[in-house]
C-alpha cells in the first residue's frame, strides 16, 4: 500500500527507560586508559637551569619574557616602573657617633667633650649671590674626619635680615643628628648711631644650653684698632678674652682671633676664619676653624663656639645698604 508510511517497531517500556538512564548516568570509577600503555626504561634526568634556584618553573614561550613563579615561600624581587635604583645618588651624611651622657654636662654638649677642633662651614646661597637678597644663614659643624656634629640655622624674618644685614638681631638654633635643639644663641639689637665707646652700642651674644637655660655671654669691648671680646659665665663674670687682628678682612690670608686667659699670659685656643677665595667671600660662605684644649670645660667650649658666630655676623657679613644723600 503506497499511502502507508513505515514506522519503527515498538519497544517495551522498560528497555526505553534503560536507554535514557544510560546516557546521563555517571560511572562509579573512571575507565582504565593506561591498560594499553607499556612503560619503557627511565631516561637521564634533565639538569636544572643555571642561575636559578631550585623549585622555579621557567616556561619556554617564544618571544615572551620568562616569568619566575616560586613554589616555596620566597617571592622574586620586582621593580616597579620609575623605582629602579639610581647610581648617581649623593653620598649619605656621616654623623659623629653619639656619646654617652656625662655628669655635670648639658645634654647635647657631650660631643664637644670629645673634641679639640671643630669646623664651621657656612652654606653658599646662590640666591644671595645673584639677587643680593639676604636669606637665613645655615652652617654645618664637622669634626676633623668630616663627620657632622651639629647643624646651625638662623631664625630671623625677611625684613630684619635685609634692612639691618650684619647689624641684625638674630636667633641661631643648634640641632643634633636627631633633630633636637640642644643650644640657642640670641643676639639683641644694639643701636650703633651713638659713639662706639658707649656701652649701649657694644654687641652681645647670649648662649643657652639647653634652650631657656643661660650658660654664658659673649660681650664686645671697645678697642680702637682690633676686635675685642670677653667670654663670661651665666653671672656675667669674665672667664676668657678674645682678640682679633687689626685687619679682620685678611684678603688672601686667614684671620686669626686668639682666645687667651684674662691676664693674657696663656693662650687657650683660637677662632680662625679660613680664606677660601673671592667666590666664597662674595657669597658669604665662610669657613671657620675653632681650636680649644680637649680638657677645657665643656661650657667654655660652647661659649667659644658661640663667639665664632658673633664674629661672623659683625665682620664677615654684608653691611646694610647705604642711603643716598638725596
Amino acid at each position: 500500500m503506497s499511502g502507508v508510511v513505515p514506522t519503527a517497531p515498538e519497544q517495551p517500556t522498560e528497555e526505553a527507560e534503560n536507554q535514557v538512564k544510560s546516557t546521563t548516568a555517571v560511572p562509579d570509577a573512571p575507565p582504565d586508559y593506561n591498560s594499553h600503555f607499556n612503560t619503557g626504561p627511565a631516561g637521564p634526568a634533565a639538569p636544572p637551569s643555571a642561575g636559578l634556584p631550585m623549585g622555579y618553573y621557567v616556561p619556554q614561550q617564544p618571544s615572551a619574557i620568562p616569568l619566575y613563579h616560586p613554589t616555596g615561600g620566597t617571592h622574586p624581587i620586582q621593580y616597579q616602573p620609575g623605582k629602579y635604583p639610581l647610581m648617581n645618588q649623593p653620598a649619605p651624611i656621616m654623623w659623629m657617633p653619639g656619646p654617652a651622657p656625662m655628669p655635670n654636662c648639658p645634654p647635647g654638649l657631650e660631643y664637644l667633650a670629645q673634641l679639640d677642633n671643630i669646623h664651621v662651614l657656612q652654606h653658599l646661597e646662590p640666591l644671595e649671590l645673584m639677587t643680593r637678597f639676604e636669606t637665613n644663614n645655615r652652617y654645618d659643624i664637622k669634626n676633623n674626619v668630616d663627620q657632622m656634629v651639629y647643624i646651625v640655622t638662623e631664625d630671623t624674618d625677611d625684613f630684619t635680615r635685609n634692612a639691618y644685614r650684619n647689624l641684625r638681631p638674630f636667633v641661631l638654633r643648634v640641632t643634633d643628628c636627631l633633630g633636637r635643639e640642644i643650644m640657642t644663641m640670641q643676639r639683641p639689637f644694639r643701636c650703633t648711631c651713638c659713639c662706639f665707646c658707649c656701652p649701649c652700642a657694644r654687641q652681645e651674644l647670649e648662649v643657652q644650653c639647653p634652650p631657656g637655660v643661660t650658660i654664658g655671654f659673649v660681650a664686645e669691648h671697645w678697642n680702637l684698632c682690633r676686635a675685642s671680646y670677653s667670654i663670661q659665665n651665666e653671672k656675667k663674670e669674665s672667664a676668657m678674652r678674645v682678640r682679633g687682628p687689626c685687619a679682620t678682612y685678611g684678603c688672601g690670608s686667614d684671620s686669626v682671633f686668639e682666645v687667651n686667659s684674662l691676664d693674657g699670659a696663656s693662650n687657650i685656643g683660637s677662632i680662625i676664619r679660613k680664606w677660601n677665595g673671592f667666590l666664597s667671600t662674595m657669597g658669604n660662605a665662610d669657613h671657620f676653624e675653632i681650636r680649644f684644649p680637649l680638657a677645657l670645660d665643656v661650657k667654655m667650649k660652647a661659649m667659644i663656639f658661640g663667639c665664632c658666630f658673633l664674629i661672623d655676623f659683625m665682620y664677615f657679613e654684608r653691611p646694610p645698604p647705604r642711603r643716598s644723600s638725596r
